[in-house]
């Protein structure tokens, strides 16, 4: 029994990493999966990890319960720096959305839960099928696994680093920037076809621009996504590099290293 303590005190420090990265982490964290699944998913895990992290046993007191807090806000934070980024793809959608005159048709994702556009769910489940066929998620798992290196289990992270919030900005406006590259070819289209559709409004006054001009957006939208779908892919492709390294930059920076 006396062996057991130490041993139980380690692993669920490793457990509440791990379990707080799948409620945040992108794939982990859906709806779809049973909680009960990620739960066990995250036993079995940290069970693994536990053999192949080297440390002391920790006794039970106040500072222990400030390193499971510890752990709990590093699962988070990793899992939803990956999950801002990933959102880019759900906001190219809703620029397109938007721009296309589908913006006032939003859908239940049951991924997440949450209302999302219907270009913008589209193009992110193909995004997240990309993601599989690339092995990206043992990727992720590897980084929390890798984790420990830059943020150790014993050590308390510093609050108030100005850089980690200059960080957490840089990410956010890097998000709007790839959804901008990846909506920029149809959107550019689709003003074009605006002001196409102002001339002929002024030209020929007798035209309901507005029943006309509805499904011409809308076939040249789905026209557009068929011919620029490649270059989509490629785009997500360096969205889920950037992912990965951004969740490396943060755990150096959580963790003090250089």
């Amino acid at each position: 029994m006396e062996h057991l303590i130490p041993s139980f005190s380690i692993f669920l420090l490793i457990f509440m990493r791990l379990s707080a990265f799948f409620v945040t982490m992108p794939l982990f964290s859906y709806r779809t999966i049973p909680a009960m699944h990620r739960i066990g998913f995250a036993v079995i895990l940290a069970w693994l990890m536990y053999y192949s992290i080297d440390a002391h046993s920790f006794v039970i007191d106040g500072k222990y319960i400030l390193l499971i807090i510890k752990e709990a806000m590093v699962g988070l934070f990793i899992g939803f720096i990956a999950y801002l980024i990933v959102s880019a793809v759900q906001i190219a959608g809703g620029f397109i959305d938007f721009q296309m005159g589908f913006a006032i048709a939003n859908v239940l994702d049951p991924m997440t839960g949450t209302q999302s556009p219907l270009v913008g769910q589209y193009l992110y489940s193909f995004a997240i099928l990309l993601l599989l066929g690339i092995n990206g998620h043992h990727l992720i798992l590897d980084g929390i696994f890798y984790s420990y290196q830059f943020i150790p289990i014993d050590r308390m992270i510093p609050y108030g680093d100005p850089n980690l919030a200059e960080f957490v900005i840089r990410t956010f406006g890097k998000m709007f920037v790839i959804a901008f590259q990846m909506s920029i070819p149809v959107v550019a289209a689709l003003f074009l076809v605006d002001v196409a559709l102002g001339i002929v409004a002024r030209t020929v006054p007798q035209l309901n621009i507005f029943v006309v001009g509805f499904p011409i957006k809308i076939g040249i939208t789905f026209i557009i996504l068929v011919v620029v779908m490649g270059v989509i892919f490629g785009v997500c492709q360096h969205l889920f590099q950037y992912m990965f390294y951004s969740m490396r930059d943060l755990m150096k920076l959580i963790g003090g290293s250089s």
